[in-house]
């Protein structure tokens, strides 16, 4: 499938947001054009953020992977929902306390927020990925929320990716401990427009000048669209061509791959006084 017509009304582009898992990479395999998409950022001098649900790891960890991959982006351009939900916490109640399943992305990004880690009365119980789900830690945060913790998750993506196959990931969890307890997390990962708001917030865009570019109907475009960004679909990840009309609404422009919108981030820059470009991405 080629990259779709752009509608008329045309705006700049100052800033772009992009999902990584699907779109700049499958695994630790780079999806072609992903290199060249972050460099034409780079060149223009835009402001952009690399997003991913995936709380496992730091944003050092996911440079580094990224950059073995042949991606070079720099370490403050990526933004999890580790860091995200850190971010809220920090917010909500500042310099609380924890009992958190997950790995170094989400307890580092709670330490550094000011947050405590306990398993003894803690404000909240954090649920994020990690690939040794503990029988005893489940029953742990079952017991603290029906003591009264309250329940957050990182992200409510069932499964994940692996070279073996799916893996269940935070929202299976998720659904096992609100089974037992009766209590639904808020849940700050994608497709909570929040996770977006707080990205578009870090790099000081305005979603009227922002593009978010993802592989999934059901989190990267829903989510773009409420904070009011136009989309970008491609077609290396989870949603198939035929499953795009299926949903009540639509992605802004739909492109086989994230090499289709190399093109698009110096065609839709704003110009050397920033005028209005032809074409609206």
């Amino acid at each position: 499938m080629a990259i779709s017509p752009p509608p008329q009304n045309a705006a700049f582009i100052d800033a772009w947001l992009t999902d990584m898992d699907g779109v700049l990479v499958h695994e630790e395999d780079p999806i072609p054009g992903a290199a060249e998409f972050i460099e034409a950022l780079k060149r223009e001098g835009l402001r952009f953020q690399v997003l991913t649900n995936n709380s496992i790891y730091t944003p050092r960890d996911l440079r580094a992977r990224l950059l073995g991959s042949g991606i070079d982006v720099p370490e403050d351009a990526i933004w999890t929902s580790a860091l995200a939900t850190a971010r809220f916490l920090a917010d909500q109640r500042p310099d609380g306390s924890a009992y958190v399943i997950g790995e170094a992305g989400l307890t580092t990004a709670l330490y550094e927020a000011g947050y405590t880690m306990t398993s003894r009365d803690p404000d909240y119980v954090v649920l994020g990925e990690t690939r040794t789900y503990s029988f005893e830690a489940i029953t742990r945060a079952i017991r603290l929320i029906e003591g009264g913790a309250r329940f957050i998750a990182t992200n409510p993506d069932v499964s994940g990716p692996s070279p073996e196959g799916k893996l269940p990931a935070t929202g299976s969890v998720a659904a096992l401990i609100t089974a037992a307890t009766g209590r639904t997390p808020y849940y700050v990962g994608k497709p909570n427009p929040l996770m977006m708001r707080t990205a578009l917030n870090r790099i000081e865009a305005h979603s009227e000048h922002t593009v978010m570019i993802g592989d999934r109907m059901d989190t990267d475009v829903i989510s773009g669209l409420e904070v009011g960004m136009r989309t970008i679909l491609v077609l290396t990840g989870s949603t198939r061509p035929d499953q795009v009309e299926h949903f009540p609404y639509r992605p802004t422009r739909i492109a086989d791959s994230i090499a289709d919108v190399v093109d698009l981030v110096r065609e839709r820059a704003p110009g050397p006084h920033g005028a209005i470009t032809v074409n609206d991405a």
